[in-house]
């Protein structure tokens, strides 16, 4: 089968198309043959040797994909030849930059009609990761306050959905005039330009744009220094969710910042969640519903061939993309 595989870590120029053996599904796994891929910086920091559940070389990257059941190991009953679904991997998979991978059957959810599988391909990392933050982590409830950081990214357009649908009044935060617009199209109340607002002048904006009480949760989806801001910005009582760093940057933190106002810091990382026992097909299974419904629009930049990954995460690597960029790898990613 073809495959786009890192034998060592580096640049984009690491990801090679290669043909190697089809995987046989093992008991409690299903092969699927892929049909989109989604890119995510996860993906890139793999690549790069900076993930920090990487493995070694060789590596097939892609962590979310959606496609058609080809075969079920023993032990499947769920499933069956034929279905529709998309695939989250869990740490388990054989990678979904391919025709062909194997991934737990727990991690695999059949779609419903009115879901192509392009779109199908972007919900268990970005949306996944929005969706259990936002109703699980963050309880976020009718008449909250939530400011979405990096609110033009994958997670963010999705967090501001869901917020905004649980009757939350959205603050979207990106680093550009155009990105803070872009975001503001998907249903944020106010949006920020923190080009223009930037350090001490962000906080400033959110206490303005919050009477000074501070906002009710704060979406941090950038870490570094930024982490820092986002404990100034939560009001009493709030939470800052903290489910990312691509910064990849320390953050400091002054305690003063938050303990006075007894507020709560609440870490997430999917994988880690998966691990330690959570099973994310109700959720997968909600969110495929709403989409299917055109509850939720899931915006897709770029649909590159599976051999062009490379410019894939050039592109990805440039910060500029608006949506999720795809890999195709079968021709039914349309359908």
């Amino acid at each position: 089968m073809r495959a786009v595989r890192i034998d060592r870590f580096g640049g984009p120029e690491v990801l090679v198309p290669v043909e190697v053996p089809d995987p046989v599904p093992g008991p409690g796994e299903v092969l699927v043959r892929i049909a989109a891929a989604g890119v995510n910086r996860a993906d890139a920091l793999l690549r790069a040797g900076r993930y920090h559940r990487a493995g070694r070389p060789p590596l097939i990257p892609g962590a979310e994909a959606a496609g058609v059941v080809v075969e079920v190991g023993d032990g499947v009953a769920e499933l069956a030849p034929g279905q529709r679904v998309m695939a989250l991997d869990g740490g388990k998979s054989s990678g979904f930059y391919a025709e062909l991978a194997t991934v737990s059957a727990t991690n695999v959810v059949v779609l419903p009609d009115g879901v192509d599988l392009t779109r199908a391909a972007t919900l268990p990392i970005a949306w996944l990761s929005a969706w259990y933050c936002v109703r699980h982590l963050a309880r976020v409830a009718k008449g909250d306050t939530v400011v979405v950081k990096a609110a033009a990214s994958g997670v963010g357009t999705a967090a501001v959905q869901i917020a905004a649908e649980a009757g939350a009044r959205v603050i979207a935060l990106a680093g550009s005039a155009e990105k803070a617009a872009w975001a503001g199209e998907f249903g944020a109340d106010v949006t920020v330009d923190t080009s223009v607002h930037s350090g001490d002048a962000e906080v400033e904006e959110v206490l303005r744009l919050t009477d000074g009480r501070g906002a009710d949760v704060v979406l941090d989806t950038v870490g570094g220094r930024a982490f820092g801001l986002s404990l100034r910005e939560v009001g009493h009582g709030g939470r800052v969710v903290a489910l990312a760093n691509v910064a990849l940057e320390p953050s400091t933190v002054d305690t003063r910042d938050f303990y006075p106002k007894n507020a709560s810091i609440l870490g997430f990382q999917l994988t880690d969640l998966q691990l330690h026992g959570y099973d994310p097909r109700p959720d997968l299974r909600e969110l495929a519903e709403r989409v299917a419904v055109g509850g939720y629009r899931v915006p897709v930049e770029t649909v590159v061939p599976l051999e062009e990954a490379r410019a894939a995460h050039e592109r990805l690597e440039q910060r500029g993309n608006r949506g999720k960029i795809v890999l195709s790898v079968g021709p039914e990613s349309v359908k």
